[in-house]
C-alpha cells in the first residue's frame, strides 16, 4: 500500500469536507454566541471537530476570518428579497437599509466590523458591495453624477451609524433591564425637566416611551430620501 498516496487522499478528503464556507459559518456562529473575543482558532477547532491545520488551509488568521464572516453576512443581507418587489429606487434603498439593519440586529458584532471594513479596507469586497447597492438607486433617482458619491455615502454612513447605535443600546438593555421599563424611566425623567429650559424634550417624552427602533431607523431613511428628492430632482412648474 502506498502510505504517502493514502495520506494525501485523506488530507484532500478532509480539506474538501471542511470548506471555507463551513469555517466561515462556524465563525459566524461563534461571533453571535460569544462576540469577537470568543472567536479563537481553538474554539473554532472544537466546534468543527478538526485540527488547526485544516482551518489554516483555508483561513490564514483571525482578521481574515472576521472579514470573510462580515462579507458573508452582508451578502446575505443584500440578497434578501423584500416582501414586495421595490417599485421605485426609494423602495429599493429602504430594502437595502432594512436588510442591513436586521443583519446588524441579528449579528451584534457586525456594526464594528463594517466600520473597520470602511476605514481599513475600503477597496474590498464589503464596502463596494454596499456602496453599489445604494449607489445604483441614487443614480436611478436622477441625482446628478457629481453628487453620486456624497449622496450614496451619506445614506451608507447613516445606515452604519444608526443601526450600530440601536444594536449597542439593545445589548446594554438586554443585559441589565427591561427595554419598556427603561424607556418609561427615561420618559418620566424628561417629563419632569424644567419647562423653561427643556420645553422640547418635555414635549417628546411620551414619544420616546413608545417609539420602535426599527420604525425610527426607517424614518431616518425617509428623511434622507426626502432631502435627496428636494435637493436634486427637477421640480415640475
Amino acid at each position: 500500500m502506498d502510505l504517502v498516496a493514502t495520506g494525501k487522499q485523506r488530507t484532500e478528503r478532509r480539506t474538501d469536507a471542511l470548506s471555507k464556507e463551513r469555517i466561515v459559518e462556524a465563525g459566524i456562529e461563534l461571533l453571535d454566541a460569544t462576540g469577537e473575543g470568543g472567536l479563537t482558532f481553538r474554539a473554532l477547532t472544537e466546534r468543527l471537530a478538526t485540527g488547526p491545520g485544516a482551518i489554516y488551509w483555508h483561513v490564514a488568521n483571525k482578521g481574515e476570518l472576521l472579514a470573510a464572516a462580515t462579507e458573508a453576512v452582508v451578502a446575505t443581507a443584500l440578497a434578501t428579497e423584500p416582501a414586495e418587489s421595490p417599485d421605485s429606487p426609494q423602495d429599493a434603498i429602504r430594502a437595502v437599509a432594512l436588510g442591513l439593519f436586521d443583519a446588524i440586529d441579528e449579528h451584534p458584532w457586525l456594526a464594528t466590523q463594517l466600520g473597520l471594513q470602511l476605514s481599513r479596507s475600503p477597496a474590498g469586497p464589503v464596502t463596494p458591495r454596499i456602496l453599489e447597492s445604494i449607489g445604483r438607486q441614487v443614480r436611478d433617482l436622477g441625482v446628478p453624477e457629481d453628487s453620486w458619491f456624497t449622496t450614496a455615502t451619506a445614506v451608507m454612513h447613516y445606515i452604519f451609524g444608526a443601526a450600530g447605535q440601536y444594536t449597542a443600546n439593545s445589548r446594554v438593555l438586554d443585559a441589565d433591564v427591561d427595554r419598556a421599563e427603561f424607556l418609561t424611566t427615561v420618559a418620566n425623567a424628561w417629563a419632569d425637566l424644567d419647562p423653561d429650559t427643556y420645553p422640547f424634550t418635555r414635549a417628546v417624552a411620551g414619544q420616546a416611551r413608545e417609539h420602535d427602533d426599527r420604525a425610527q431607523f426607517l424614518a431616518g431613511i425617509d428623511l434622507l430620501l426626502a432631502g435627496i428628492t428636494t435637493l436634486h430632482l427637477p421640480r415640475i412648474p
